[in-house]
């Protein structure tokens, strides 16, 4: 799914209205039914009280339609406008005068702390203050309204985006932003519903389409897409029949050190797990006996060392190599991936000591063939590119870092981003179980298997992703988050891999619905 810039929906609406003939009223009227809509179909008429906050914009105007269509249908709904400006947008005042005729309870004029209504707990406000287009601080007595929503602990509903979020930049004060308990968003989320700093201003969200141009949304190009099942399958390579081992590479794990060789074990056997044809370990001589004792399916080879890394020498001839894993950043560990880079040519998949070691001697980040797949958690991404002032500022450093060295991100977390080619690709899946040790030494397998399959290693960091947050979203129903361990992703990316192609089952809904042209 395409997530489309503030700038890109503005330009939407008006090829929409171009296009179909229609006024801006009406794109209006399309949206704020299509909220109204969704609010009847799970209310069904429900008397619980409704209060709906309109700005004085778009925003408002989406806000102003939500509540005539909630009053014409019977709901016990008050209307709230925040009077922010004496500028009114046109759409907004025509839509004013259309909830004056169907209601003789016109809406309310709020114009500082005085005049906020009482709500309680078990009441919905609906917000339709500020859109995408707030370019302004938020005035204080706003804030303090903002404020009041949240004390009330009422249900609250944000129409496209809680009001006082930007799309683009970050926001300055907590206070000056609407907690939305669920956003519904027009043509595609917004960036900043999946960000560490932002997210937690709406707990969910959904996408409703109100009918703009299918032209535009098809061939418009966004810097982020949202990954899900339909973005992943059409890359699944399928196996023929008369397929053998060999035709889906080989996969070359090296890491490892004294007290850390169950990270290699966990990153061999989820490479496995992933479909790499073989899988080999390099690990010091410590890791011998327990590799070949856990994972039969794994061959090794051990450096000359017996508790670390000391020189990679091998004659086996890998697709792929994942670098770092439990490896540790002694002076012969960096000497040695130094020494290795500079005669490698093998596509590389880099965590953990691995990133450590590049943060320490900067200089061999040079070394790294291209579309080499980097996958650091804030800290070690932190320790590449430096520090960050915010969410935005961190994946503007981090694209740059992508673009100069020609590598791909992963950068982990609640909604991993990998960053490749100037693009954001934001992944849907996972869960808070996935905060255990070693969950990242599996992702790390899981991409470098599918890069030994043929898999482009942007695609594979794409996918892997995936399939990683699918599997840990699939064994959490069995294990809860407390007792989730890495294994566990491991033992379910089967299923994950399954699910790609079961059909979601159907949802009936309603046909009482408004009519756009009421």
């Amino acid at each position: 799914m395409k997530i489309f810039s503030k700038e890109q929906i503005y330009e939407g609406d008006k090829i929409t209205t171009e296009r179909q003939g229609i006024s801006s009223t009406d794109l209006m009227e399309r949206a704020g039914t299509q909220i109204f809509n969704w609010m009847h179909l799970r209310m069904q008429g429900a008397q619980v009280p409704i209060h709906v906050f309109c700005g004085i914009g778009n925003n408002g105007g989406d806000g102003l339609v939500i509540a005539r269509h909630l009053i014409t249908h019977g709901y016990n709904v008050k209307t709230y406008i925040v009077n922010c400006s004496d500028k009114r947008s046109k759409d907004f005042l025509i839509n004013y005068d259309r909830v004056k005729n169907v209601t003789k309870n016109w809406p309310e004029l709020l114009s500082c702390s005085e005049d906020f209504p009482e709500m309680h707990r078990d009441d919905i406000i609906v917000d339709a203050i500020f859109g995408i287009g707030l370019n302004r601080l938020v005035q204080s007595w706003i804030k303090e309204l903002f404020i009041h929503f949240k004390k009330t602990q009422a249900f609250t509903l944000s129409v496209d985006i809680p009001s006082g979020l930007y799309t683009d930049k970050a926001v300055e004060n907590e206070d000056a932003v609407v907690y939305a308990g669920f956003t519904l968003s027009f043509a595609s989320p917004k960036l900043v519903f999946f960000l560490p700093e932002t997210a937690k201003y709406t707990v969910q969200w959904e996408v409703l389409d109100i009918g703009l141009d299918p032209e535009f949304l098809q061939t418009t190009q966004t810097d982020v897409e949202l990954i899900g099942k339909h973005e992943v399958l059409p890359n699944y390579i399928p196996r023929d029949k008369f397929s053998h081992k060999g035709n889906f590479g080989h996969s070359l794990i090296i890491g490892g050190s004294y007290g850390k060789i169950g990270a290699v074990s966990l990153t061999s056997r989820a490479a496995l797990s992933a479909g790499s044809g073989l899988v080999t370990a390099y690990v010091p001589k410590c890791g011998y006996v327990p590799i070949q004792a856990a994972l039969p399916e794994v061959m090794v080879i051990t450096d000359n060392d017996e508790e670390q890394i000391t020189s990679i020498d091998f004659e086996i001839k890998p697709s792929v190599i994942a670098f770092g894993i439990g490896a540790g950043t002694n002076n012969d560990t960096i000497s040695a991936f130094g020494t290795f880079l500079k005669h490698n040519t093998a596509p590389l998949v880099i965590d953990a000591d691995g990133l450590n070691i590049l943060s320490k001697k900067k200089s061999l980040i040079k070394l790294l063939p291209d579309e080499s797949i980097l996958t650091p958690h804030p800290k070690e991404l932190e320790r590449l590119i430096g520090s960050w002032t915010d969410d935005f500022d961190k994946l503007k450093k981090a694209k740059a870092f992508s673009k100069k060295h020609k590598s791909i991100l992963v950068i982990k977390g609640a909604n991993t981003i990998i960053i490749f080619d100037d693009k954001l690709y934001v992944n849907t899946t996972g869960n808070p179980g996935m905060a255990t040790a070693g969950s990242g030494d599996v992702l790390t397998g899981i991409i470098t298997g599918l890069i030994a399959q043929g898999y482009h290693p942007s695609v594979a960091a794409i996918f892997g992703v995936f399939l990683h947050g699918k599997s840990a979203d699939i064994a959490v129903e069995y294990f809860g988050y407390q007792s989730l361990v890495a294994s566990h992703i491991i033992d379910y990316l089967g299923e994950a891999f399954i699910d790609l192609f079961k059909q979601p089952e159907n949802i009936q809904e309603t046909d009482d619905t408004a009519d756009a042209e009421e």
